[in-house]
């Protein structure tokens, strides 16, 4: 005969087990949800226009052919250039590439010091911020490109300032605001 305390303690801890796997169970199902609530929260990296936020592109989205434009350009130096960008050779995530001016198009003198027609560039994209550095010699600096990409641009147009880094420029250089519009 099977002895009665023995069976009501064997109930017990059956009740107590089954307690603990359904707590077990529920908790594990509470964390998930924790997760996917607050991969829910995150906003997708589009925004409503489809476009990625500027602080999402990567510098892969830049590659191709830009027109530069500038808003009064120092003398010696055109309204206008073309700017080929490219993936660096050494860095995959940086950006390289050449800038080309028609110094003879130019106002002023036909070559402004310290420039030259086509110039290397060299940089990135950071949080959603264009930095490039020029260089007429590719020894030194001779120019700095910092821009924002124009919101609802679709990465297609950065909007920032040039600034002449030269030798040859005045300690007074002024930041040159430019436009960057993508061609292809």
């Amino acid at each position: 005969m099977a002895d009665p305390i023995s069976d009501e303690s064997m109930t017990s801890k059956k009740l107590l087990f089954a307690i603990y796997l359904i707590a077990s169970c529920a908790g594990n199902a509470w964390a998930q949800g924790q997760n996917s609530s607050k991969s829910a929260a995150k906003p997708a990296p589009a925004t409503l226009a489809g476009c990625l936020d500027a602080k999402d592109m990567k510098a892969q989205q830049l590659f191709g052919l830009w027109t530069a434009r500038f808003t009064n350009p120092p003398d010696g130096l055109p309204a206008t250039a073309t700017m080929l960008l490219e993936r660096h050779a050494e860095f995959s995530d940086s950006l390289a590439g050449i800038v080309s001016r028609n110094l003879g198009l130019a106002s002023g003198s036909p070559k402004i010091a310290g420039h030259a027609a086509k110039a290397f560039l060299a940089g990135d994209l950071e949080d959603g911020m264009l930095i490039l550095d020029e260089s007429s010699d590719n020894l030194s600096i001779t120019g700095t490109w910092n821009g924002e990409m124009v919101p609802g641009s679709c990465g297609k147009v950065f909007k920032g300032m040039w600034k002449d880094t030269s030798k040859s420029a005045p300690a007074d250089a002024p930041d040159v605001p430019f436009t960057l519009t993508f061609r292809r």
